[in-house]
C-alpha cells in the first residue's frame, strides 16, 4: 500500500512503482496504472506463492486508469490482492479504461466473494467514495465472475444506479470479451482448477501445515519410543519419515493428481490417496513389525492426508462455501478419531 515520505515539512504519498502517471478527472486526479510487470512484481508474487507476507500483499483502494480512458471508458472492478490486481492490469494492457479496486482486506476476488468482503456494500461504498457517476458517463461495471456469489446486482443497481456485467473467469480473455461487445463465449464462462493452477497453490498450503506437521511428528516421535524394554529414542526418525510422507502426499501429490484419485470430496480422495500411501510403505516394510504399530500407522498417514487433501476445497472452485462447510463438519472430526486411535494403537503396539 502507499506510504508516507516526509519532505520538506510536508508528507505527501509516496508513488508506487507500478503508477506511472495521473489523469485530471472531474471528480479529481486518479492515478494511472502501468501494465508491464517488474522483477519487482514477479518476485512479490513469488514470495506470496510461498506464504511470505501473504496477508500484506495489498494495494491502495480506489479508482486508478488504464491507458487514455474517457468518459465512456469501461470500468473494471478488482480487489485489493496485488496478485489479483496485478494479472488485471497485466491483462489490460492496450486497453484504455479504468480500475476500480475494493477493499478486500487483502484477498483474492474468489474468496473475498465467499468472506463478503468483495461484495454489494463495498462495490456500492466504492463507486460513491470514488464519485465514479462524476468520472464516467455510463453506468456500467464489468466485475469478474468469481466475485458474483458476493454480489447482488439489482441491489448494486438500486443503491448507486450502476448495472454490473460479469467478465470472463479470467482476466487474459478481457480484451476478447471488450471485442465481443462484452459478451463471453461460454468457455470462458467455464470455471477450471487446471494443473497449473492446483500446482500453483501447492508451496502455499504446504508451508502453512509445516509447523504443525513437525509438532505432530515430534508428538508421535516421543510416544513411539515406549516398549516392553524401556524407553528409547530410536524409532522417532520413523516417526518423522511417516508424518512428512503423509504431509507431502496430501499437501502435493493429491492436488497434482486430483482428477485422477476417485470421489468427489477432497477429504475422501485424501483417504483413498493415504489408504495407497499405506500400502506402498508396508510393502517396502517402512511401517513396523508389529500389527498393531502397522495399523496405527495406516490410521495416522490416511488422516494427515486426507486432512491436508481436505484444505484445497478452500482453494479451489470445485466446490461452493456450503459445500466446502458441510464437508469440513463431517471430515474433521473423523480425521480427529482416526489420529487419535492411531497414536493409541502405536503406544499400545511398542507395549506389547
Amino acid at each position: 500500500m502507499s506510504t508516507c515520505c516526509c519532505k520538506n515539512n510536508e508528507c505527501q504519498p509516496k508513488r508506487e512503482a507500478w503508477v506511472i502517471g495521473e489523469i485530471e478527472t472531474p471528480a479529481g486526479k486518479v492515478p494511472i496504472l502501468g501494465t508491464r510487470l517488474t522483477f519487482h512484481d514477479v518476485l512479490g508474487a513469488l514470495k506470496v506463492r510461498f506464504a511470505i507476507g501473504r496477508h500484506t500483499y495489498t494495494v491502495q483502494p480506489g479508482l486508478y486508469a488504464i491507458g487514455k480512458p474517457t468518459a465512456e471508458s469501461p470500468v473494471f472492478v478488482s480487489a485489493n490482492y496485488k496478485l489479483s490486481f496485478d494479472h488485471l492490469r497485466y491483462a489490460l494492457g492496450g486497453t484504455d479504461g479504468w480500475v476500480m479496486v475494493l477493499d478486500t482486506q487483502g484477498i483474492n476476488v474468489w474468496c473475498a466473494a465467499g468472506k463478503g468482503t468483495f461484495g454489494t456494500e463495498e462495490i456500492v461504498n466504492r463507486v460513491q467514495q470514488t464519485k465514479l457517476d462524476q468520472v464516467v458517463t455510463h453506468r456500467k461495471l464489468i466485475v469478474p465472475q468469481l466475485g458474483a456469489p458476493g454480489v447482488s446486482a439489482p441491489e448494486v443497481a438500486r443503491q448507486c444506479g450502476f448495472s454490473v456485467v460479469y467478465g470472463p473467469v479470467r482476466a487474459e480473455d478481457i480484451p476478447f470479451f471488450l471485442e465481443n461487445n462484452f459478451t463471453a463465449i461460454p468457455e470462458m464462462r467455464r470455471v477450471r482448477f487446471a494443473l497449473r493452477d492446483r500446482i500453483a497453490v501447492i508451496p502455499v498450503e504446504l508451508i502453512i501445515w509445516f509447523k504443525q506437521a513437525l509438532i505432530l511428528a515430534a508428538v508421535l516421535a516421543l510416544l513411539s519410543g515406549f516398549s516392553r524394554d524401556g524407553y528409547s529414542l530410536a524409532h522417532a526418525p520413523h516417526a518423522f519419515g511417516l508424518v512428512f510422507a503423509a504431509w507431502l502426499t496430501g499437501g502435493a501429490i493429491v492436488p497434482m493428481l486430483l482428477p485422477f484419485i476417485p470421489g468427489h470430496a477432497f477429504s475422501l480422495k485424501g483417504v483413498w490417496a493415504g489408504l495407497l500411501l499405506w500400502v506402498m510403505l508396508g510393502s517396502a516394510n517402512l511401517m513396523g513389525t508389529a500389527p498393531l504399530i502397522e495399523l496405527g500407522w495406516g490410521m495416522l498417514i490416511t488422516a494427515i492426508v486426507s486432512f491436508m487433501a481436505l484444505n484445497f476445497t478452500g482453494t479451489s472452485t470445485y466446490t461452493s462455501m456450503s459445500g466446502v462447510k458441510k464437508e469440513m463438519k463431517i471430515a474433521i472430526p473423523l480425521q480427529l478419531v482416526a489420529v487419535l486411535c492411531g497414536t493409541v494403537l502405536i503406544v499400545l503396539g511398542g507395549l506389547s
